[in-house]
């Protein structure tokens, strides 16, 4: 079976390096399916969970990413995420904390206030939510 080499590097430094037969990534326009012998693509990607199915038959592996741009070459694929996390260390407690401060901190906004920072950070609370409630229903 023919496989394409995959490469999610976060701001922290590598996070995923192996071979992988299929790829799906949440791009700022859809999902993106990418197999062995993809067209090259340059494309942003929204907050979400990448799927990276190894082999037939073996486990997937998840990754959470926060944003960033992806290259799709057609025997490979990098993604350059703003901050990437594997899907099962994801703090839920941690995560529901992140998102209700910045729910207050939009409530509340006075002054110096960042709101595209406040609603960026909602979003990716919003985004990690979702990829953990997806594992545990075994969504993807």
């Amino acid at each position: 079976m023919a496989t394409i080499k995959v490469e999610i590097i976060s701001a922290e430094g590598p996070l995923f390096s192996g071979e992988a037969s299929f790829v799906s990534v949440p791009a700022e326009t859809g999902f993106l399916g990418v197999l062995p012998g993809h067209t090259p693509l340059i494309a942003k990607v929204k907050p979400g969970t990448v799927a990276i199915e190894k082999q037939k038959g073996e486990a997937h592996e998840y990754v959470f990413i926060a944003g960033g741009i992806i290259d799709i070459q057609p025997y490979g694929v990098t993604i350059l995420a703003d901050t990437a996390i594997r899907a099962h260390d994801l703090d839920e407690a941690k995560v529901l904390q992140a998102k209700k401060d910045a729910e207050e901190a939009i409530a509340n906004r006075q002054g110096d206030f960042d709101l595209a920072k406040a609603q960026a950070e909602l979003a990716i609370s919003a985004a990690q939510l979702a990829a953990i409630a997806n594992l545990r229903r075994k969504r993807y």
